[in-house]
């Protein structure tokens, strides 16, 4: 678990609920989102690239707000029925990250709750999603769906595309494909963690590849400390 993400499923998360919010995500996308990327790749010229992009993602997204208060309602394009489903499931999945950081407490052998009380500050944990569609690219050689990157916060949980694949981790200095499994909710750690284990458990870096066809979904929900917590390395290191 420290080097590489782990995937859970039911019972947490119910399959037709996961099975709705991929069908809704995509439509939404369809539908509100699909045009302005088109829009935004002629714009700046990303077609007709002929050397590496570097400053920017083949990426069309969005960023839905949780805790420690819901922003959701300002999206006026989301229909009731979307922002409803997105709203409970987010609360299957803030419940999933707290079991997690008390599982991983038991793992390291700190006291229960230790991590959830870390995250805390005086206003609560940070709770958001960045919903994603990577469209299909003309030059995967050229621009990545998402550059590398390590994620900056506390516990992150990915309900991804199960028929188109992207996502790669360095591992061993190398990069490896995180295959699509169907129905699942990938898990990554992110630097506060880290921070806090003293490295017992890593921050791997991650990215995104363009493929030159399908349209790959991605729901990614970050439980990451208040703005106020301070976090530090636990001092049993």
């Amino acid at each position: 678990m420290p080097n590489s993400p782990k995937y859970i499923g039911e019972p947490w998360i119910p399959h037709e609920m996961m099975d709705k919010l991929e069908r809704m995500t995509k439509e939404h996308y369809r539908k509100c989102m699909e045009q302005r990327f088109k829009e935004l790749v002629t714009k700046n010229g990303l077609e007709a690239a002929q050397a590496e992009v570097t400053d920017m993602d083949w990426e069309s997204t969005f960023f839905l707000r949780h805790l420690p208060q819901s922003n959701i309602s300002e999206f006026s394009d989301l229909d009731d029925d979307y922002r409803k489903l997105f709203k409970e499931f987010a609360k299957k999945l803030e419940e999933l990250a707290e079991e997690l950081l008390d599982l991983l407490c038991e793992n390291l052998g700190l006291e229960k709750g230790y991590l959830k009380k870390a995250f805390h500050g005086t206003k609560g944990p940070n709770f958001g999603t960045k919903v994603a569609n990577y469209p299909p690219c003309p030059k995967p050689e050229l621009i990545k769906g998402l550059r590398a990157h390590t994620d900056a916060g506390g516990i992150i949980l990915l309900f991804q595309d199960d028929k188109v694949s992207g996502l790669q981790l360095l591992k061993d200095d190398k990069w490896v494909d995180v295959p699509p499994m169907r129905h699942s909710i990938v898990v990554n750690l992110g630097d506060q963690i880290e921070v806090i284990t003293n490295g017992k458990y890593k921050s791997v870096p991650h990215r995104v590849v363009t493929q030159t066809n399908g349209n790959r979904m991605s729901i990614a929900s970050f439980y990451n400390p208040g703005n106020d917590a301070v976090i530090f390395q636990h001092r049993s290191w």
